[in-house]
């Protein structure tokens, strides 16, 4: 399976970092390696991206790529960017880097791979795990999950107000045989949907449930805030982190993150005298997320929802 989607915000995201000569950087979502073969390029031979991906059939494409362009500067960590110190660690690497960045969507060639679990579009599997390893598989979610913890979330990481009812057919019909299809799951909505709400709805009906199955399964958001904490001691000063997020649940954790790390205080406003001791360690770069220009998103629809967020560490 090829890996060549255009990375979103390429441009805009560089123009963040800076990359010089001699720089370090984390590209902690390598994807099909666009950040990464682009900072590779401007930090030079004396420079280092080390580069995160679960997927390892990214890693490889990724690989095959840098190989045939001589580029000797990467380094390729198979594993969760939620253990990027500790993966670190383990290659003799601590800090500080310049920058880090974060490409939070999907790729286009585990979308477009029906052996994974993740597309609607095709029937494939129901594994929607980003990776071998995986703490959760989805087959056990739909399956074997409540009925109330499905609902919840379905509700929560879908966004999907049909959640009721998608959770209790989706239980009705597993205690008539096990789901083990994407298309199975997919008949189900199109059953539950009303039909002028599926008319009005500009995505295919069952996006936001595979969403919420998709990020229960890789336990993307918990992730996320794991990697944002972490990276607060991985960055020197000035060191710059950006973040490019594609749905609003992923969107806030990072808005929120920049505006309590860019706050010296987090008491309660009744409070006279700060009693947490907490101090500012970020900069936020722009009020208002950056979002792909119309030419963009003209020649690569994934930048539509995109939205970059980023900060400066103090």
């Amino acid at each position: 399976m090829e890996y060549h989607h255009t990375p979103v915000l390429l441009q805009e995201v560089l123009a963040v970092l800076q990359p010089q000569e001699g720089q370090r950087f984390i590209d902690a979502t390598l994807g099909s390696g666009g950040y990464t073969m682009a900072l590779a390029k401007a930090v030079g031979p004396t420079g280092l991206i080390v580069s995160f991906d679960l997927d390892p059939l990214a890693i490889q494409a990724v690989r095959e790529k840098l190989s045939h362009e001589n580029i000797q500067n990467v380094l390729l960590i198979n594993d969760n960017f939620a253990n990027l110190t500790e993966a670190l660690k383990k290659q003799g690497l601590e800090g500080p880097f310049n920058g880090i960045v974060l490409d939070l969507g999907l790729s286009s060639a585990q979308l477009a791979d029906a052996n994974r679990g993740f597309s609607f579009e095709h029937d494939g599997p129901l594994d929607m795990a980003f990776g071998p390893g995986s703490p959760r598989s989805t087959s056990e979610i739909v399956n074997h999950w409540t009925e109330s913890e499905l609902r919840r979330i379905i509700r929560d990481y879908g966004e999907e107000p049909w959640a009721g009812p998608l959770a209790k057919a989706i239980a009705k019909y597993r205690r008539r045989q096990p789901i083990t299809r994407t298309k199975e799951l997919v008949e189900i909505v199109e059953q539950v949907l009303p039909p002028s709400y599926i008319a009005r709805s500009r995505h295919h009906p069952a996006t936001k449930l595979f969403q919420a199955l998709r990020i229960a399964t890789n336990q993307e958001l918990e992730n996320l805030t794991s990697v944002l904490n972490q990276s607060l001691s991985l960055l020197c000063p000035h060191g710059r982190i950006v973040a490019v997020t594609f749905h609003s649940l992923e969107d806030r954790i990072v808005k929120h993150f920049f505006l309590r790390e860019s706050k010296d205080c987090l008491c309660p406003p009744e409070f006279p005298i700060c009693q947490c001791g907490h101090h500012a360690q970020l900069k936020i770069i722009y009020r208002h997320p950056l979002r792909a220009s119309e030419a963009e998103k003209a020649v690569n629809p994934r930048a539509r929802s995109a939205k970059l967020r980023a900060a400066s560490k103090l």
